[in-house]
């Protein structure tokens, strides 16, 4: 009986971390080829693209990513507990929320070069970096459509769009990228601008889908648009945890390459951190898949009032969140010789970079199982819990042993690794700790509450939402 129940749940996984994945290859795959583009510029524009790449993640991506992730537990609870009228309202919010929070970002890297200049002193990378974020303003906006548009999809269990759509944008990437950066000579300029199109492209195909589709919940209702407006509190706060918890994360990696910056022979070590974080993002498709089917599961599960599949759903993720950490360091062990050839021929560059990914390897056998965990905590709207555990894990314990590391006793590079590797091992115990006491029963009266505070006001709209 426990094993027909262990292999039923495999299966639920699969069929939505499959999709992902192969959906997250092809998206993630849009960075790396930007990177290549980059680096066949030059490793002046890779060095500065990297670094500018650094800057919009601390303070454009990862605010977007963390605003839109607070939609997450209300979408997986609300589709659970069959309140469809919910997920309409919380994307129109979530999408609100993010055109509104573009606005501020916009500004600042409009006038990004006091900070550059404090960053970096070199003058050619400052160049390449204000370039860069100039450009990058399109990429946001649309990123403040397909995250949220990305979460009221996957809440429904319909991945499939998202994989066709990202796939067909992909097929135009690169001749759109040749096209902008060879064709046009617009070098960095072009890198950005394509990097919009890909991002717009999928937006456009997802929209089709959603206006022709019959299986899918409409994200509009045709009436009282008003409404969107009412209810804010449940989701904002989740949204604020949400990107603190992103945040902490994310702006560790940038953090990681602003100090390369101030390092011995600077371009070389960001040209490097930059190979080394998009090689990150590669790896981190795997368990981000895999959070993000944890988060919608357990949601599901609360929702529909079931402890003990979510119980159950969470060992089973936490093991195969295992297997892949142990996936990912045997990949890094096997590629590290040849890995970095693949964005430059430069010889320290190249070195650096083999040096250090097995100690990336390393990163990724705690990353996986804190990444899945964390879909757990959001999948259970302990949002607040999880950023706690982030900040913690990175800043009061990685921060500090990288600093000292790195500068203290003169590892350079490799110490600001060997950090990282602190940060997620300490992430990774006091999540798994977290989950071991979880009481799930109790969780499943807080997915009521939650799914009912923004309930009480849209009984009369479900007719609408599949019309």
């Amino acid at each position: 009986m426990f094993g027909s129940q262990v292999m039923e749940e495999l299966t639920s996984l699969g069929k939505i971390i499959f999709p992902l994945v192969i959906s997250n290859l092809i998206f993630y795959s849009k960075p790396l080829i930007s990177m290549f583009f980059l680096g066949h510029l030059g490793k002046t524009e890779l060095a500065g693209g990297s670094l500018a790449l650094g800057l919009a993640n601390i303070t454009g991506y990862s605010v977007m990513k963390g605003l839109a992730t607070g939609m997450e537990p209300i979408c997986g609870q609300a589709f659970g507990a069959k309140q469809w009228t919910v997920l309409s309202q919380t994307f129109k919010q979530t999408l609100c929320l993010l055109l509104l929070g573009s606005v501020p970002i916009i500004l600042l890297w409009l006038n990004m070069d006091p900070i550059l200049l404090l960053i970096v002193q070199e003058k050619t990378l400052t160049s390449v970096a204000k370039v860069f974020l100039t450009y990058s303003i399109p990429e946001l906006l649309a990123q403040a459509l397909l995250s949220p548009l990305r979460i009221f999809l996957t809440a429904q269990n319909i991945n499939l769009p998202f994989t066709l759509s990202a796939s067909f944008a992909m097929i135009l990437h690169i001749p759109i990228n040749w096209f902008l950066v060879i064709y046009l000579n617009l070098g960095v300029k072009g890198v950005v601008l394509a990097s919009a199109c890909n991002t717009l492209n999928i937006n456009l195909a997802l929209l089709v889908y959603l206006f022709y589709t019959e299986k899918a919940i409409k994200p509009w209702d045709g009436k009282m648009v008003t409404r969107c407006y009412r209810d804010w509190y449940s989701l904002v706060i989740h949204m604020i945890p949400s990107v603190a918890s992103v945040c902490s994360e994310w702006w560790w990696y940038e953090i990681m390459m602003v100090l390369c910056g101030l390092l011995e022979n600077p371009e070389t070590n960001v040209a490097a951190m930059g190979i080394l974080i998009q090689t990150t993002a590669l790896l981190y498709v795997f368990p981000y898949s895999i959070r993000t089917s944890l988060s919608m599961r357990i949601g599901q599960e609360l929702g529909a009032s079931e402890p003990a599949q979510a119980k159950r759903t969470t060992i089973i993720g936490l093991i195969i969140a295992m297997v892949c950490g142990l996936l990912a360091f045997a990949f890094t062990i096997v590629v590290k010789d040849i890995w970095g050839k693949l964005y430059t021929q430069e010889p320290q560059v190249l070195q650096l970079t083999s040096v250090v990914l097995p100690i990336l390897g390393l990163c990724e056998l705690g990353n996986c199982p804190q990444t899945a965990a964390c879909g757990i905590l959001i999948g259970s709207a302990r949002t607040k819990l999880g950023a706690w555990i982030n900040f913690c894990s990175f800043y009061l314990v990685g921060f500090p042993v990288a600093a000292f590391a790195a500068f203290r006793f003169n590892m350079g590079f490799l110490g600001l690794w060997f950090g990282l590797a602190a940060a997620q091992a300490t992430c990774t115990c006091l999540m798994i700790c977290t989950l071991v006491f979880t009481d799930w029963k109790h969780q499943v009266k807080r997915a009521k509450e939650l799914t009912q505070a923004t309930r009480d006001h849209n009984n009369d709209l479900e007719v609408d939402l599949l019309s």
